[in-house]
């Protein structure tokens, strides 16, 4: 058995400071203050995934999920990759995670991540999502490497835990005796608390998208169209540091209610009530960051929505603390019938809250779907989105609010900046 690497208080400390502003340094290394110190950030990460390890019945994890995969190793090797399953993680806990990673990228972390030590860095491709076809026998082959490594590490009698795979490599698992068990509820315990290097890269991410809904108001006039805000919000974004815009909805007009959730090439027109959400990360940290703005000039109706919407989210917003449960703030948003859906299920994500991180989705999530029968208990360091949603009832439109909240030792900061107290009216006649 290996002799597990014991996990030092100092490891886990969040390091934070309410006494003083949330950072938003800028993004260049400097010698004369300290910012973003990468190596405690993942110092931190692999020793709350080894705790959250501890803590389960479990000898070890096998990640295919991208963000597990980058929260273990700090490593990424482009958005490309997020959906073929081609790269993974197995971490035990006794020793640095290890990495398989597609073709050339492992030779290059051998060079350039010091951090990992080089015989837990490869090379390892299984089938990209069936391409390869089982019968060319890589799910058998990286089994057995996994196993190896399992009984290497001590734990190859205890199960494994696993986020998301492709069904070959769960059936060559078991064909070398593994058992086989759900390892996201792991990981996620691991991932809902962030140190303060965590929250000031999503400070950061939540101030660039601060900067594109600057660009987006000077921009938005009739004759403009949905995609191409979406892509000057983009070209923005990406100029300032962004490694992934995962997406932008842009929605006016008639296709505020219900909300659709993408955009189009329909173009504004005079006194549109249009709402953006901007989803993109910088350093692997993401936002979802909703705002409405009016084309030029507002009437009674989109105003009430906005103004409904607003106080919907600030009551939300009021109870945030440690120690709160979410279905307290939950409790305070309309049921779905109250505007105008059939039932929660179809409304879900309209009145709602989300921890951020790594993910777009991770704990908390607050919802009347979920929250009233499991809530969930707000802990300091916790970073997550709350969001609203109001039709007007004229017709003319939707308003839709959302802002990233980070949980302090006896309340809140609120991290997303760009002005949404009242209803803005970008390039008004």
């Amino acid at each position: 058995m290996v002799e597990p690497k014991v996990t030092q208080e100092k490891d886990l400390e969040p390091n934070w400071n309410w006494d003083r502003p949330i950072p938003s340094p800028g993004r260049m290394a400097v010698d004369f203050e300290e910012r973003v110190n990468f190596r405690r950030l993942h110092k931190y990460r692999v020793a709350r995934a080894r705790q959250a390890l501890a803590n389960s019945s479990m000898g070890a994890i096998l990640c295919f999920d991208n963000n597990n995969i980058r929260y273990l190793t700090s490593s990424v090797i482009g958005e490309w990759s997020r959906d073929k399953i081609c790269r993974y993680s197995l971490f035990t806990g006794n020793s640095d995670p290890y990495l398989w990673d597609f073709g050339s990228a492992a030779a290059h972390h051998r060079l350039n991540m010091p951090w990992i030590e080089n015989d837990h860095l490869f090379a390892g491709m299984l089938g990209l999502r069936g391409s390869v076809a089982e019968d060319a026998g890589l799910f058998k082959s990286a089994a057995k490497e996994i196993a190896d490594i399992l009984k290497k590490e001590g734990v190859a009698d205890m199960p494994l835990g696993v986020d998301v795979m492709e069904p070959p490599m769960f059936f060559a698992l078991q064909a070398e005796g593994i058992t086989v068990v759900d390892a996201q509820q792991v990981i996620l315990d691991a991932r809902q608390i962030k140190s303060m290097d965590e929250i000031t890269l999503l400070n950061t991410a939540a101030s660039m998208v601060d900067g594109a809904y600057q660009v987006i108001a000077d921009s938005l006039k009739p004759g403009v169209r949905e995609n191409e805000m979406v892509a000057i919000a983009n070209k923005f974004l990406y100029d300032n540091g962004s490694d992934d815009v995962e997406a932008i909805n842009a929605v006016s007009g008639e296709r505020c209610s219900p909300h659709p959730h993408n955009f189009t090439d329909r173009m504004y027109r005079p006194g549109d009530q249009a709402f953006f959400d901007v989803i993109q990360s910088y350093m692997g940290y993401r936002t979802c960051y909703y705002r409405t703005l009016n084309v030029g000039s507002k009437t009674q109706g989109q105003v009430d929505a906005y103004k409904q919407a607003r106080e919907w989210i600030d009551n939300a917003i009021a109870l945030v603390r440690p120690g709160m449960t979410t279905d307290k703030l939950a409790a305070v948003w309309p049921s779905a019938q109250e505007f105008g859906f059939e039932n929660e299920m179809e409304a879900f994500g309209l009145q709602f809250g989300h921890g951020l991180g790594m993910a777009l989705h991770e704990r908390p999530i607050i919802s009347r779907l979920t929250s009233f029968d499991n809530p969930f208990e707000l802990k300091e360091g916790m970073v997550f989105a709350l969001e609203t949603y109001c039709p007007a009832s004229d017709g003319s439109g939707a308003a839709r609010i959302e802002e990233e909240i980070v949980v302090t030792k006896d309340g809140y900061r609120i991290i997303t900046l760009f002005p949404a107290q009242e209803l803005f009216v970008a390039n008004a006649y």
